[in-house]
This record gives C-alpha cells, sequence and structure tokens, in this order.
C-alpha cells in the first residue's frame, strides 16, 4: 500500500514537467518573429537623397552670417531739457542706441565679395561676417540698391569658395530648391522646397519686382542668402516672407539671380545702378478697362500719361496706347515692362508694338537714364466693382476748374476738365477709387474741358454701360472704367 502512494507524487510531478515541456514547445511555435528588418531602398531614391547632401556640401562654404550694428536716434520732444535736468544720470531713456540685424550672404567672387539684402546692411556703423569655417572679417559696403533690396560688400580675404550662377529666366515652377542661411542666428541651415511661381511683381517688398516665389522654409535670418538649383547653382537671393505671424507660413521670394548679376555688376563698375527710361506712365489693364479699349484678354500696359520732351514722346507714343511688345518680347502685364525698360542699356533703339484704337502700330525708341527724381511711371491697379442700379456716373458731383482750385491742387494752370467734390457712399465711383480732388479730363475718350461737357457726356451714358474716365490725381495720370451693378 505504501509502494502506492509513493508512485502518485512522481506521477504529478512528471505530469507537470510534461505539461511544461508542451506549453513552451507551443508558445514557442506561435510567438511573434522579431527578426531585425533592414528595408530595400531603390538605387534611385538613395542617389537622389546623396545628391542633396552634394549640393549642401558645395555651397555651404560659401555661404556667410552676417550681423550688422546700426545706432538710432530718437526723435527730440519739446520735454527733453526738461527731462535731462530731472535725470541727469542714464537710466535707459537715451537719445541714441545700438540696434543688431542678423542676416545671411552669398561669396559672389574669390577676392571677398558677398551679396546680400539692402536690409541686412542698411545704415550700418559696423558689419561683422563669419565664414562657414568660423573664420572672422570686418566688411564694409561697396554698393546698394534699395529699389532691389541688395547690396554688395566685401571682406579682406582671398581664395574663397564661390557658389556658380544659374539662368533664373529658365527656371520652371515645380523645380526643386534649396535655401541655406542662418535663420534665428542658427549658423547653415538648409531647408528644401519647389519653386512655387516666378515672375512675382507688385509684392510691395521692393520698387522693381520679379521675385521667385518658393514653399522652402525661409525664416528671419534667412534674408540675403542663396536659393539654388539641383546643380549647385545660385538662382535667387532669399529676401523676404509672407507672414502673419513673423515665422515661416510656407511664402518665401528670392531676387532671381539674373536680376541680382545686373544690379551687382553695375555696382561694381559704376557704383550706383543706372536704369532706363522712356517717359511713359503706365497702368495694369482691369477686364473693365481692357473691355473699354476692346480687348479680349487683359495684357499688356496703359499708356496713361508721356512726359514732354521724352524718348516715348519722340517716338510718336501717346496717352492712350496699349503697348504690347517690347524688344520683341510680350509684355504680359505692368510689372514685366518696368522690368524690361529699366535693365536695357542705354542708348539702345528698341523696337514698341503697340495697339491705337483697334490698330497695330510699331515704333523705335531710344533707352535713356532714368532722372534722379524719376519715378517707377507706374500707377497702381484700380479696382471697379460696383454695387448701384443707377448709371455708372451717379453719386459723383464735379465742378469747373477755378484758379483758387489750381492752386489748391497744385496743378498747372493750363489743366482743363472738372474737379470732383463729392463722391456719395457706395457708389460706382468711390468703388472704383475716385477721390474728391480727382480731376476728370475725359469721358469715353471725349475731352471735357468744362462742366456742361461733362454734364453733356454724362447724358448719354445709359443704365448698364461701362464709363472710361482719364483721371488727373496730383500729376498722376490714369484711367479707371466705372460700371454699374
Amino acid at each position: 500500500m505504501k509502494k502506492q502512494l509513493i508512485w502518485i507524487p512522481v506521477l504529478l510531478l512528471t505530469g507537470f514537467l510534461l505539461g511544461g515541456v508542451t506549453y513552451h514547445i507551443l508558445t514557442k511555435s506561435t510567438a511573434p518573429s522579431y527578426i531585425p528588418f533592414t528595408p530595400r531602398v531603390p538605387s534611385s531614391v538613395a542617389e537622389t537623397s546623396r545628391g542633396f547632401s552634394d549640393i549642401v556640401r558645395a555651397v555651404s562654404p560659401t555661404v556667410v552670417n552676417i550681423s550688422s550694428i546700426k545706432t538710432l536716434k530718437r526723435q527730440p520732444t519739446p520735454f527733453d531739457e526738461f527731462f535731462d535736468f530731472l535725470y541727469p544720470f542714464p537710466d535707459g531713456r537715451s537719445k541714441k542706441w545700438k540696434e543688431q540685424s542678423l542676416g545671411s550672404g552669398v561669396i559672389a567672387s574669390p577676392d571677398g565679395y558677398i551679396i546680400t539684402n539692402y536690409h541686412v546692411v542698411e545704415q550700418s556703423d559696423d558689419i561683422k561676417v563669419i565664414l562657414f569655417d568660423k573664420r572672422s572679417f570686418r566688411a564694409k559696403i561697396i554698393g546698394s540698391d534699395p529699389k532691389t533690396d541688395l547690396a554688395v560688400i566685401r571682406i579682406g580675404a582671398k581664395d574663397l569658395p564661390i557658389v556658380p550662377w544659374g539662368d533664373s529666366d529658365r527656371l520652371q515652377v515645380g523645380e526643386f530648391v534649396l535655401a541655406i542661411g542662418n535663420p534665428f542666428a542658427l549658423s547653415h541651415t538648409v531647408t528644401m522646397g519647389i519653386v512655387s511661381a516666378v515672375g512675382r511683381v507688385d509684392v510691395g517688398i521692393a520698387d522693381y519686382e520679379n521675385f521667385i516665389q518658393t514653399d522652402a522654409a525661409i525664416n528671419p535670418g534667412n534674408s540675403g542668402g542663396p536659393l539654388v538649383n539641383i546643380k549647385g547653382e545660385l538662382i535667387g537671393i532669399n529676401t523676404a516672407i509672407f507672414s502673419k505671424t513673423g515665422g515661416y507660413q510656407g511664402i518665401g521670394f528670392a531676387v532671381p539671380s539674373n536680376m541680382v548679376r545686373v544690379v551687382m555688376d553695375q555696382l561694381l563698375k559704376k557704383g550706383k545702378v543706372v536704369r532706363g527710361w522712356i517717359g511713359v506712365t503706365i497702368q495694369e489693364l482691369t477686364p473693365e478697362l481692357a473691355q473699354k479699349f476692346g480687348l479680349k484678354l487683359s495684357e499688356g500696359a496703359l499708356v496713361s500719361d508721356v512726359a514732354q520732351g521724352s524718348p516715348a514722346h519722340g517716338a510718336g507714343i501717346m496717352r492712350g496706347d496699349i503697348i504690347l511688345e517690347f524688344d520683341g518680347k510680350k509684355v504680359a502685364d505692368v510689372g514685366v515692362f518696368r522690368n524690361m525698360v529699366a535693365q536695357s542699356r542705354i542708348g539702345d533703339q528698341v523696337g514698341i508694338k503697340l495697339l491705337r484704337r483697334d490698330k497695330m502700330l510699331a515704333t523705335v525708341v531710344n533707352i535713356v537714364e532714368l532722372p534722379a527724381d524719376g519715378s517707377d511711371m507706374t500707377t497702381g491697379v484700380i479696382s471697379s466693382k460696383q454695387e448701384s442700379n443707377e448709371n455708372a456716373l451717379a453719386g459723383m458731383a464735379a465742378t469747373d476748374i477755378t484758379r483758387a482750385i489750381m492752386k489748391q491742387l497744385g496743378v498747372e494752370n493750363d489743366e482743363k476738365g472738372v474737379v470732383v467734390v463729392k463722391i456719395e457712399p457706395d457708389s460706382p465711383a468711390e468703388e472704383a477709387g475716385l477721390k474728391k480732388g480727382d480731376i476728370v479730363q475725359e469721358v469715353d475718350r471725349q475731352k471735357i474741358t468744362n462742366l456742361n461737357e461733362f454734364n453733356k457726356a454724362a447724358a448719354k451714358v445709359g443704365p448698364s454701360d461701362t464709363v472710361l474716365l482719364f483721371v488727373n490725381r496730383g500729376g498722376k495720370k490714369f484711367y479707371v472704367a466705372l460700371s454699374p451693378e
């Protein structure tokens, strides 16, 4: 009996052992396998990645960090002497203070010439440049051009690496680009994106604009740094961003390399930028203006005034002409035309094709230097959305020009037309941008010399007619179209 009882624990132990072995075998066969996995990267992707790294490795040594210090002055007030008497010791109320500006630049020649933005070094007392290899130099401004927000500075160094120039005119929307700079003082930061648009004008950043737009991240401190293509060529100088927060929001602007090169060459050779001028004031063709001038498309530049004795006057260009081609190139809009004229060589004779009252004409104009006090000769775009069921001239009151009015407005004594004295709210005139003091000199291409002629012309306007006015506002002359609802 006792021997039988001994076998009981032996059998139980054996059962536990067999159960444990069985559980181990079963769990091992069903357990997930954690075998290390190495992704198979296509060779094309690996080569592309190495290609971008090669671009950065080649371009980064040409990018510099620029810090400039400028002295700012507070405008004096009548109470300054009183407070100076009360507080004779420095207390943070100094009339002068120093401000530091951070930016970037790109080396353009082995002997130390560097391109950057004008706003990076503007009015600087001291400019410090730090190279990729951490060497530091003092720099001086060789030349600057506020109209394009570009500047050239120089440091005392030799045998510096330079970035090759690219042809920005051949740049296509969608191409990959890299922006390199020093955003937020983070030296040699690289961001990648594409070309979002080319030929951006009227952005409001500079007087002469032809920006490359990119979604490559550009932040404060990137100004003056290079925008390069996949060949490692310089195709732009990063200049500005569109932002409501002050930081990156996906829209950055760069001055195209071809414009940069022209500006740099002139600054080095002449110490200033010489721009072409023909003596016309131009404005954009809105759809309403294009309709009144018999055009199907809003393309070209509308001539709203011609300076007496200017090359354009000598070439027979007249007010109301629409310039469609300049030097064999299509004029898409006002910004394109302004840049074409500005970049023309002084002394050249350039062919122009224009439309005048449904007739195509051709003429040749001489390019002269933009006068020192010359403006860009461009008027703004005037909208003509209307919300009125009446005649397009409804809600506008005018009167004859008197000598007293001429003196008050500061216009020439021989100016003819009528003066706008009242504009009703929400009227077609207000929506079109007309203002009190504007002088209306034409109604639908007919000259107006007095109030009687204006009233006769207004009486001919039907309730659904669009009216074309020619306006003189303080010497700026332009066309505007008024339309009823």
